[in-house]
């Protein structure tokens, strides 16, 4: 016997209702120590995940499937107990189950992007990336998108089903940077004077690396001018000061030294 038909032994229920009411308290009896289990689960894999080093999304993600999965246990439970059509339940859910797939495959492609994401972890809050040429600093990351700030304040929502098949760049990945920096000069400047201001310019600013050391050379002679490359190494996050101090500096020494920065010429000839 049961341990509805037990109860209902001891009250002294009427026959032909001790099966139906029997059934009913094993159902709820099922689902008061279902619901025990499912807390006493969800306790335990929150004790887990807090020693991880699982993002919170992906955490609040797992918990919640977790707990969506036993819940449906528990309804298959309850419908075997009450004699249901269990294979009709598992039909409809399977059924159910495609349909709502097929509606939100987009959704489901975003949220499969969203845990390789917090696994896989190429980027983290406050990184500064860059998703086939959309760029920004990254604010959240969620399940279904990523939230950038742009340095003009602009917040661009990106799928993360897009991040997941796209190119990424980290700008802030690493510690350190390089910046680069071209600088033309004409065919009349002294190149090593040129180079010899370059070195100068960059052992100013305390930010700039003295290891790796700054390279400096010829980049390529073009149609009106030399191309002269400068590339530094500095902190991540001293890389825009850096441009724009070598990028200021440059030009005034270049004009104390009396080196001219050319700009395009035409020479026209007229044939009389």
């Amino acid at each position: 016997m049961d341990l509805g038909g037990k109860i209902l032994s001891a009250i002294k229920i009427p026959e032909w209702l001790a099966d139906p009411v029997g059934k009913i308290i094993t159902s709820i009896f099922i689902l008061i120590i279902g619901l025990i289990i499912i807390k006493i689960v969800l306790v335990i894999t929150r004790k887990i995940l807090e020693k991880s080093s699982l993002d919170a999304v992906l955490y609040r993600f797992i918990r919640n499937a977790i707990k969506a999965i036993l819940f449906i246990v528990i309804l298959i439970m309850i419908v075997a107990e009450l004699d249901g059509n269990l294979g009709g339940l598992l039909t409809i859910l399977a059924a159910a189950g495609a349909a709502i797939a097929l509606a939100l495959r987009d959704s489901l492609a975003n949220i499969a992007g969203g845990v390789i994401i917090l696994i896989n972890k190429p980027f983290t809050q406050d990184d500064f990336i860059d998703i086939d040429g959309t760029t920004g600093k990254v604010q959240e990351i969620d399940l279904f998108v990523t939230y950038l700030t742009t340095y003009d304040n602009k917040v661009i929502t990106v799928p993360n089903g897009l991040i997941n098949t796209s190119i990424l760049t980290n700008y802030t990945k690493e510690n350190k940077r390089r910046v680069d920096c071209c600088f033309r000069v004409g065919y009349d400047a002294d190149i090593d004077r040129a180079k010899d201001i370059l070195a100068a310019v960059a052992e100013q600013n305390p930010a700039i690396f003295k290891e790796p050391k700054p390279i400096i050379g010829v980049a390529g002679q073009e149609d009106n001018h030399i191309s002269i490359d400068l590339k530094v190494w500095c902190k991540t996050e001293d890389d825009w000061r850096v441009k724009y101090f070598l990028e200021e500096n440059v030009k005034l020494a270049f004009d104390e030294a009396g080196i001219t920065i050319p700009f395009p010429q035409m020479d026209v000839h007229i044939k009389k």
